[in-house]
């Protein structure tokens, strides 16, 4: 096992999974070009993230999962994303859905129950789906126009989600919707292949092409008024650690192009010099470099997920350190891949490498939530109010 990885491999539990988990990041790497170029999400890659069950691991023993910490979850989402970034980050919505779910028990007994057979037994996989085209962002407080209107027993849901990862090959939609009865916001869960939703093919962006992440249209969606699943009344106020498996699918990233740039550095020997680049100065300070940010961000991170795991009776206070985490390590995944990039010269913007893909992905991090002037801001205001 690369030695890279080994410092974070504290048990003998976190081997047999990371060593499962290696095989799931080979596959994906096989899918790695064709999803970017169709800008979509491999069905191939989804089958094989159920039928190895890796979807149900984060349910509890006793129905069916291997009962995941955050810990593991980093560990696991880092290591998939050096094999593919889009699949780590798509598959991770999903992923850190359920451990909170899990952990928080929102919903009624009886459909978290419904949830975890879906999931366990059925390897049904989910997404929450809130982003819209007008209010961007729910981490900044916008109100969706997506409405959901009671008809008896039923609720009729009409309006369109963006950034809707694995949009073609969900399971289930958990959709974010205004209420005007109640003038407040629900969550409904929603099966795929209810009449009046529609997948618009409308993901062409330059970075995370294989996420799929299209819009997805509700047309007078009709559903039951007991898949309500949350409104404000049963709204968690505990930070949501689990959402750093955004900052482990693209350190995972950083890792993959530090690894390409090494081996092209120790492989590629111009005529002008009479070894490889590797032994070039200004190439062994970039390495080097390269080294101290991953050093930096993959300890911090794995710091704060093991506070989490170790004290939950003091999550409430992590809030700061989780969002400092998405910060801190999502730009120092920049910084490495640039860095990668360097070495690697001109070939790196070569379709025949993979630098140019690793470049695109990555700097996809620097928009999923939290942004960082949100984060600078609440830091800054948790400053000043403990500052005595």
């Amino acid at each position: 096992m690369n030695e890279l990885y080994t410092p974070f491999i504290r048990t003998e539990r976190h081997k047999a999974l990371f060593m499962k988990v290696e095989e799931l990041a080979k596959f994906a790497k096989k899918y790695s070009k064709e999803m970017d170029e169709q800008a979509d999400f491999s069905p191939e890659v989804l089958n094989k993230l159920k039928e190895s069950n890796y979807v149900s691991w984060p349910l509890s023993l006793q129905d069916g999962g291997k009962e995941l910490t955050l810990y593991e979850l980093l560990l696991l989402q880092e290591r998939l994303a050096v094999g593919d970034g889009a699949t780590a980050l798509s598959i991770g919505w999903h992923m850190n859905g359920v451990m909170e779910l899990r952990d928080e028990r929102m919903w009624s007994d009886e459909l978290y129950q419904w949830l975890a057979k879906e999931v366990g037994t059925n390897k049904k996989v989910l997404n929450r789906i809130a982003t819209e085209p007008a209010t961007g962002s729910p981490a900044r407080g916008g109100r969706p126009e997506t409405t959901a209107v009671k008809n008896g027993s039923q609720y009729v849901i009409n309006g369109r989600k963006t950034f809707t990862s694995m949009a073609s090959v969900l399971d289930y939609y958990l959709v974010s919707a205004y209420l005007p009865e109640e003038d407040g916001i629900g969550w409904f869960m929603i099966d795929a292949k209810t009449p009046g939703i529609k997948v618009d093919p409308t993901w062409n962006t330059v970075g995370m092409r294989g996420t799929g992440s299209h819009d997805l249209l509700l047309s007078d969606v009709s559903i039951s008024d007991k898949y309500l699943v949350e409104t404000g009344r049963n709204k968690s106020t505990t930070p949501k650690g689990w959402l750093m498996h955004i900052p482990a699918c693209y350190i995972g990233i950083a890792i993959a192009a530090r690894n390409d740039a090494i081996e092209f550095a120790k492989n590629f020997q111009p005529n002008t010099l009479n070894t490889p680049i590797s032994e070039v100065p200004h190439i062994q300070d970039k390495i080097g470099q390269m080294e101290l940010k991953l050093l930096h961000a993959r300890s911090f991170m794995y710091s704060v997920a093991d506070q989490w795991d170790r004290y939950p009776d003091q999550r409430e206070r992590l809030g700061p350190s989780i969002q400092a985490v998405k910060t801190v390590v999502t730009n120092a995944a920049t910084e490495i891949v640039d860095l990668a990039m360097r070495i690697a010269g001109g070939r790196g913007l070569s379709k025949d490498y993979q630098f140019e893909k690793y470049y695109r992905d990555v700097r996809a991090g620097l928009h999923n939530p939290p942004a960082d002037d949100s984060v600078l801001m609440n830091l800054a205001k948790h400053a000043l109010n403990e500052h005595e």
